[in-house]
C-alpha cells in the first residue's frame, strides 16, 4: 500500500521514463498567440507581473533581479499546476527539482556577497544590541542559518506539494459508493491545492528575494 502510494513521487518509473519532460511541457501547451496577440489572459498576466515587480523592487535595488525572481515564480507555479493533472509527474514534489532552483541562486548570491560586500555579509551575522558574551554564539547560529537556507527552501516547497498529493492519492484509492461520497471533498482539496500551488511559488520567490536583500 505505502509503496504504491509513494511511487507517485518516483521520477524513475521505468526504463524509458519520461516523467521529467512534464517539467517543461507547459511551454508546449502555451499558445504563441498568448504572447503575440493582446487578449484577456495576456492582460491579466501582465498586470500580475507588474504588481509583483513593483513589490519586489522595494526589496531588491539591483536592476534586472526582479525579472529573474518573477521567472522563478512562473516556473514553479506552472509546474505546481501541471502536477495536479492526472498521470503527470509532480516535479516540485521532488527535492531534485526544488534544490536545483534554490542552491544555484543561493550560491551565486553568497559568492557575489563574499567578493563585493563581505563587510555587509558579516554584519548580518551579529544583530544590533547583541551582548558581547553571545557574539561568538550568534556568529555560529547565523552561519548555520545561512548554510541551511537552500535546503529549507527546497524542503518547504517539496513537503507542501507532497502533502496534498498524498491526500488525493489516498482518496483516489477508494471505489464504489465511498468514492462518490468523497467526490465533493476531493474537489475541495483540488481547489485548495491550486491555491497552495500559487502560494508556495510566491513564498519561494519572496524568501529568495529577502535573502538577496540582505546582501
Amino acid at each position: 500500500m505505502m509503496m504504491s502510494l509513494f511511487s507517485t513521487f518516483d521520477p524513475c518509473t521505468g526504463i524509458m521514463s519520461l516523467n521529467w519532460l512534464s517539467t517543461m511541457i507547459f511551454i508546449i501547451m502555451t499558445s504563441k498567440n498568448m504572447w503575440l496577440m493582446k487578449n484577456n489572459l495576456n492582460s491579466m498576466t501582465n498586470k500580475m507581473i507588474m504588481k509583483i515587480h513593483l513589490e519586489m523592487s522595494n526589496l531588491m535595488m539591483m536592476k534586472g533581479t526582479t525579472l529573474m525572481m518573477i521567472s522563478l515564480m512562473t516556473i514553479i507555479t506552472w509546474n505546481n499546476f501541471m502536477g495536479l493533472m492526472p498521470y503527470i509527474f509532480t516535479s516540485p514534489a521532488h527535492l531534485t527539482f526544488s534544490i536545483s532552483l534554490a542552491l544555484p541562486m543561493w550560491s551565486a548570491m553568497m559568492a557575489f556577497a563574499m567578493n563585493n560586500k563581505l563587510k555587509i555579509l558579516l554584519a548580518h551575522m551579529v544583530p544590533i544590541g547583541t551582548p558581547k558574551l553571545l557574539l561568538p554564539l550568534m556568529v555560529i547560529i547565523e552561519t548555520i542559518s545561512n548554510l541551511i537556507r537552500p535546503g529549507s527552501l527546497a524542503i518547504r516547497l517539496s513537503a507542501n506539494m507532497i502533502a496534498g498529493h498524498l491526500i488525493m492519492s489516498l482518496l483516489g484509492n477508494n471505489n464504489g459508493v465511498e468514492m462518490l461520497l468523497l467526490m465533493i471533498m476531493f474537489m475541495m482539496i483540488i481547489l485548495f491545492e491550486m491555491a497552495v500551488s500559487i502560494i508556495q511559488s510566491y513564498v519561494f520567490m519572496t524568501l529568495m528575494t529577502l535573502y538577496s536583500s540582505e546582501i
